[in-house]
């Protein structure tokens, strides 16, 4: 577990598009042993448990969203005097508002660009706000969109190249339905059946085309150009058989070719989409796996679990061999959801322990 910054560009078997993050693990198992010294930079506190939080596409800025209901965007700090002797403290909080949905804020989500941001709720419904960057504040009429009958459990948006608009993709409990809303107009034009379960995670990764992960043990693929579901996979999360798990997290690389899922029973799925085919299941943690992303250049995988951890995984190489794994940061209580930041390996992460917490390296 030594050089684990040391920088080792090499390619993956599979073949993924970037050019490499900046640091790099060596091999070994998920422990503290020698782990990257990632810093918490700035903790935000709460009087509930924080479940969301979502970087500003420009990389500026932040938002999180809290069991409390409260909504707070926060300034992206500069990291260039990072030391190792960092004394951790409280973001500059640019925008707040108490009691932005009836309910927790389960979800959240920007545009691509920016200009609108969407909050799901257990009070059963998304906001759809617009946002402007240069002032960090939310303005004009929000939209409240109402069609789902129970927790909004996850959002994200799509461009529809088409017509030039957004699309708001929104799912959850209740009757399991996946809605299509266009921004534009604040009207949602088409439900989407087929899981039989909760639907915990969305994603998309450009184009027309999403997933969604559920309580019923599948990953669906979504195309919007064809109106429907495309493949349906069930990730097996035990050696030698079909079993599956409830999945709790899904990403997407960014070319495509790579689907990793997180499960219920602690497992990450590693599904190789072009060939059709599952290159591995792991475990890099002890508990449910709730959050999962690649890193900017794709190499790396961080995970969010209920172990009250967040993990690093290496996935230059062959991703059918055992991959290494490095416990990076804790909490004191569950770990709801892990974000990269856009461009610097730099990352949030979210937890029951009422906090937010901005993770960065020092500088090398």
């Amino acid at each position: 577990m030594e050089n684990l910054l040391e920088h080792r560009p090499t390619r993956r078997k599979t073949g993924s598009g970037g050019q490499g993050d900046r640091h790099n693990t060596s091999n070994g198992t998920a422990s503290n042993a020698g782990r990257p010294r990632f810093l918490p930079v700035t903790t935000l506190e709460d009087v509930q448990a924080v479940r969301c939080a979502e970087f500003h596409p420009n990389g500026n800025l932040y938002a999180v969203g809290s069991n409390s209901k409260t909504l707070r965007i926060c300034a992206y700090p500069k990291l260039t005097d990072l030391r190792e002797d960092h004394a951790t403290y409280q973001p500059t909080v640019l925008y707040k508002r108490t009691r932005h949905h009836k309910g927790s804020i389960y979800c959240m989500a920007w545009t691509p660009i920016g200009d609108l941001m969407a909050t799901g709720s257990n009070d059963k419904t998304v906001k759809l706000m617009k946002f402007n960057a240069e002032t960090s504040n939310l303005e004009g009429q929000e939209i409240e969109l109402t069609m789902h009958d129970g927790t909004v459990r996850d959002v994200c948006f799509l461009e529809d190249t088409s017509n030039k608009s957004s699309l708001l993709i929104s799912g959850g409990a209740g009757d399991c339905k996946i809605y299509v809303t266009d921004c534009a107009t604040g009207q949602a034009y088409q439900a989407l059946s087929g899981h039989s379960g909760h639907v915990l995670t969305l994603y998309n990764w450009g184009g027309a085309m999403f997933v969604s992960g559920a309580q019923d043990r599948t990953v669906r693929f979504w195309d919007l150009r064809t109106r429907g579901c495309v493949n349906v996979v069930t990730p097996a999360t035990s050696p030698n058989t079909r079993q599956g798990s409830p999945v709790a997290a899904i990403c997407v690389e960014p070319s495509g070719r790579l689907l990793v899922s997180g499960h219920e029973d602690a497992s990450c799925v590693l599904y190789d989409i072009r060939g059709g085919r599952t290159l591995q299941s792991f475990k890099p943690h002890t508990a449910d796996v709730r959050s999962i992303r690649f890193s900017p250049s794709a190499y790396y995988l961080l995970t969010a679990g209920y172990d009250n951890r967040l993990v690093l995984t290496d996935l230059q190489g062959d991703l059918t061999t055992p991959l290494p794994s490095v416990v990076v940061a804790q909490h004191q209580d569950k770990v709801i959801s892990g974000r990269w930041h856009p461009t610097d390996f730099s990352f949030l992460s979210t937890s029951a322990d009422k906090t937010a917490t901005l993770w960065a390296l020092p500088p090398v």
